[in-house]
């Protein structure tokens, strides 16, 4: 056990020969003035100008200083300086940073991980030892030595201004056991962990950083509560603490002298009584609670004689210096125990490697800090802590999602938050939003009676005060909003507050309540996914808000199964190749192959993967938007009808080795009269691939007021375009004609057909579910799959529900109906019927169509509820015939390779492609969903560069290459 570590009473230190000789060599090498240089770390900042730089060059060349606490920059620029600076030192310096949710408290552009307070939420610490760990790697790579973390203050001050959410929690064996799991998870990374702010800042209403404040307790308070963690970290073997500033009558009387000056408390009580043998840190000797007292360097040499270490953040090294040699001098702190301590901070660079210490090297070192599995230990911190304070009657999660009527309120937010955007992945949800968190009466009041046709409101608050100022930013009319739809109206009021646990105590009243505890993209993702079930929520509020809000309150609510959204390394997947994906869709777009795009993967149930390119048409005035809807062609045959024929299958009343007949009649007698319903899925009946019936319906290539009207009526109620209504007696006829059309020859000799895709076989399809279900297809559809499943873009004729302007145009038809399609079916035979085909007709964003591609793939098993009671989607999904790729309804890969999906997809894989430059597959084995979507017949169907450069395929490939294989 080396030196630093914090010493049991009976324990002897023991030290290495190796680090024994280092320390004395060095030691011996410094002259007096040198030795005196390695007690202070001063502050350094990379975003500062060439003049500071300079300072501290002196500092180091000069008085030899023992240290830098680099505060605010980025962490390149923190790099090179460390470079420079550590290259003037005669011994190499000891970095520090305040790190305690991560670089992002010093550094721009760096990861936030979570705050104390978000992590004592959670229930396990083993993700706060992996966070300690990820911090540790980081501060590594960027050649920082010490952090000042972990903070073991008990906060049990609700109004505390300092500590507040950077505290654990309010319970001491709490704040104990996840700070030694925190300091763990740096120490045993290489990063020295200092516990901070001795003896104990978690009970005080003033902020040291501005005054002195006075903590009255008695010291048998103290060794209770606030000196609990320390002594338990000591044991644990922190290797570092820093005292505070505070007044403690208690321990000093001293008037006016902070606990950081105290020989009483940092040599008596830390030293002695409890036998600290680590490092003793200053807090920073510009902190108002000293400086306000003490001049610069008479404020060092007080913190020297008390007993401290290391002198943090010294305003005049050269005047504490002098101030020094004049106490040695008078007699008032001798050599031999300034010695002591400089052989304390060499063996501390020792343990921390400057023995051979190396530069930093700079070549990747921002991809080397961004490790992508730092974004999974983020996630899980905030998943973990998700708690659901309040739960009548279990609303939470959303179950019944074809009941609810959901409207969120976003205050202190604008639009296009990530909060609102995920809510809207799992049903429809209509956003409103308050930006300014302060807004007059009148603006909440606008809002009340446009929330009239909701019976859900969720209102989140957002951008809230870390600490009790102004009421956290809680202003008075949102409360009285809130209050208003809780006691005014009839809805259930779902409030998420994403900001500090101590605000809870203005929504104590509410039925449905949760605190997200910070407002970042991770925290705003996290917690509709609870709300909606895609995760459980488990956990527990780390401090008391409120008489009925107390400490360990929480609701466990489970998951539901829904889809989660999350980064690709939490499913083992490599977000450095999946970003490959961003090259092959740009050059789809560049090459006009497509004017845009959107793709989205899923892996082990969580989106991790969903992104868009391009813009809606070549004049790129319309970025193309996750929530674009696109007409998904082909798809419809899988997605629409085969739900349907799907559900008659496993409701018992299809027999898929039935002839077509048995379910429609008026086929008797005809040529599709002993066509099998297994061979009809299977593309294998003799169909011919397709009619052009809409050219029966035109007269020198114009449309026959026969079949159509410019207004719609009665007699002609079915739109093809806004503009184009066909007859109602149109299905009929396209009915009649299909029925007519002759069969393919089969091979001479050959008892079966041979597969040939065909449209025809689900007009067929389309008829029997219709028939059987004695309802339309879309009406069915929706009541029984799309609306529980909470699908909000996926739809027939989408211009029913939705503004043109979030559709993807299709073709400039030029041919039929004479005019761009938007907003309505391309096909030219969906489109006569009123735009509800059986084998087109259905739109989409990727995100709706990947939830019903994942109830798919789980049987019928999704948000708590079981679409399929039987295994039918595997039957549908298997191979069907010997010389045939295809299954029921599904497509397939190609047992040779040349198919529509990658190679690497197993054979299990079932999906579908579509004409308008879609496709959708299904990866059982690798619980993987890939999904394309696009316009390419914008403005031309004849566009064929989406297949010549093979841009659907290629990010198949891609996805399979990022799978990480399994150790």
């Amino acid at each position: 056990m080396g030196p630093l570590m914090s010493l049991k009473p009976s324990e002897e230190v023991v030290v290495g020969a190796k680090e024994q000789n280092w320390v004395d060599s060095v030691y011996k090498s410094l002259t007096p003035d040198q030795r005196l240089g390695q007690l202070f770390m001063v502050a350094a900042y990379s975003n500062k100008n060439e003049t500071h730089f300079r300072e501290i060059d002196t500092l180091v060349s000069r008085y030899g200083i023992g240290g830098l606490m680099f505060m605010q920059g980025g962490p390149v620029r923190q790099a090179v300086l460390t470079n420079r600076f550590q290259g003037q030192a005669r011994v190499p310096m000891l970095i520090a940073m305040d790190a305690e949710w991560g670089l992002n408290m010093r550094l721009d552009s760096s990861m936030h991980f979570a705050k104390q307070m978000t992590l004592g939420a959670l229930s396990d610490d083993k993700y706060i030892y992996q966070m300690g760990r990820e911090i540790a790697l980081k501060m590594k790579r960027l050649g920082v030595n010490v952090s000042f973390s972990p903070v073991m203050d008990v906060n049990v001050n609700p109004a505390n201004p300092v500590i507040g959410n950077r505290s654990f929690g309010e319970s001491k064996e709490e704040v104990t056991r996840r700070g030694i799991a925190y300091i763990k998870g740096l120490q045993d990374h290489g990063i020295i962990a200092v516990a901070k702010h001795f003896p104990g800042h978690g009970d005080t209403d003033t902020d040291s950083h501005l005054a002195l404040p006075v903590v009255s307790h008695d010291i048998k308070r103290l060794t209770e509560v606030e000196l609990y963690p320390f002594k338990k970290s000591f044991e644990a073997g922190v290797m570092g603490v820093m005292v505070a500033h505070l007044y403690m009558p208690s321990i000093d009387t001293t008037r006016n002298l902070a606990t950081t000056l105290s020989k009483p408390l940092v040599t008596g009580l830390l030293k002695e009584k409890m036998k600290y043998k680590g490092l003793v840190f200053t807090d920073a000797l510009n902190m108002k609670g000293v400086s306000s007292y003490y001049k610069p360097g008479e404020v060092d040499l007080k913190a020297l004689l008390a007993g401290n270490d290391v002198l943090l953040f010294p305003e005049d090294v050269p005047t504490a210096v002098t101030k020094i040699k004049e106490a040695i001098t008078a007699g008032k702190i001798d050599t031999t125990d300034i010695g002591l301590r400089v052989r304390k901070i060499l063996h501390a660079k020792y343990w921390a490697g400057l023995n051979n210490f190396k530069p930093v090297v700079l070549q990747n070192l921002k991809q080397e800090i961004d490790r992508p599995l730092s974004t999974v230990v983020q996630e899980e911190l905030y998943e973990h802590a998700v708690t659901v304070v309040h739960n009548k009657a279990s609303l939470l999660p959303f179950r019944a999602l074809d009941t609810l009527n959901i409207a969120s309120v976003a205050i202190g937010a604008g639009a296009d938050n990530v909060f609102q955007q995920t809510l809207g992945n799992y049903s429809p949800v209509t956003a409103f939003n308050i930006s300014n968190r302060f807004a007059p009466d009148s603006v909440f009041t606008k809002i009340i009676p446009k929330l009239d046709d909701y019976n859900v409101v969720v209102v989140s608050i957002h951008n809230m005060n870390s600490t009790p100022l102004k009421d956290f930013g809680i202003s008075t009319s949102a409360r009285a909003f809130i209050q208003y739809l809780q006691e005014r109206t009839n809805k259930k009021v779902v409030v998420a507050v994403m900001g500090n646990a101590y605000s809870l105590k203005y929504f104590e009243g509410t039925n449905w309540l949760l605190c997200g505890y910070e407002d970042n993209s991770i925290s705003q993702s996290l917690v509709p996914q609870a709300i909606f079930g895609a995760r459980a929520a488990k956990g527990r509020l780390p401090v008391t808000a409120s008489a009925k809000l107390t400490a360990g309150t929480g609701v466990i609510t489970p998951s539901l199964g829904r889809l989660k959204y999350g980064v690709p390394e939490s499913v083992g997947m490599d977000s450095k190749i999946l970003s490959q994906i961003d090259n092959i869709a740009l050059e789809a777009v560049a090459y006009a192959a497509t004017p845009g795009a959107q793709v989205l993967v899923v892996k082990d149930g969580t989106v991790i993967f969903n992104k868009s390119y391009g813009y809606y048409t070549y004049d790129k005035k319309k970025p193309v938007t996750n929530s674009t809807i696109y007409d998904i062609a082909s798809i419809t045959k899988v997605a629409a009808t085969l739900q349907a024929i799907m559900f008659l299958k496993d409701q018992g009343k299809l027999n898929l080795d039935e002839k077509v007949s048995a379910y429609l009649p008026e086929l008797k007698g005809t040529n599709k009269e002993n066509l099998i319903v297994r061979d009809i899925l299977s593309h294998q009946a003799g169909l011919q691939a397709g009619l052009p019936h809409w050219q029966k319906t035109l007269d020198s290539l114009q449309l026959k007021q026969t079949f159509y009207a410019s207004t719609q009526n009665d007699v002609f109620p079915n739109e093809v375009i806004p503009g184009v209504y066909s007859i109602k007696s149109m299905e009929d006829s396209l009915w009649t004609w299909t029925v007519k059309s002759k069969l393919v020859q089969r091979k001479k000799g050959a008892k079966t057909y041979e597969y040939k895709y065909s449209d025809l076989g689900f007009y067929i399809m389309k008829r029997v579910a219709e028939k059987m279900l004695n309802q339309p297809l879309n009406e069915f559809l929706d009541q029984n799959f799309y609306a529980p499943l909470g699908l909000s873009t996926m739809t027939f004729n989408p211009l029913l529900k939705h503004p043109r302007e979030v559709i993807a145009p299709t073709e400039d038809d030029r041919y039929f109906r004479k005019n761009l399609i938007w907003g309505t079916v391309h096909d030219q035979g969906a489109a006569m019927l009123g735009g509800v085909g059986g084998h087109a007709g259905l739109f989409s964003n990727a995100n709706d169509l990947a939830i019903l591609l994942q109830m798919d793939m789980q049987n019928g098993t999704y948000g708590g509820h079981k679409f399929y009671n039987t295994n039918v989607v595997t039957e549908f999904s298997r191979k069907q015939f010997k010389d045939s790729r295809r299954g029921l309804g599904w497509d397939k890969p190609d047992p040779d390779g040349n198919g529509p999906t990658s190679a690497l997809a197993p054979l299990s894989t079932f999906g579908h492609t579509g004409f308008t430059g879609t496709g959708a597959w299904v990866d059982p084995e690798n619980k993987l969903i890939y999904i394309f979507l696009s316009n390419r017949v914008y403005p031309d169907a004849g566009n064929s560069k989406l297949v010549k450069y093979n841009i659907r395929t290629r990010i198949h490939d891609v996805v399979y290459k990022a799978i990480v294989p399994k150790t």
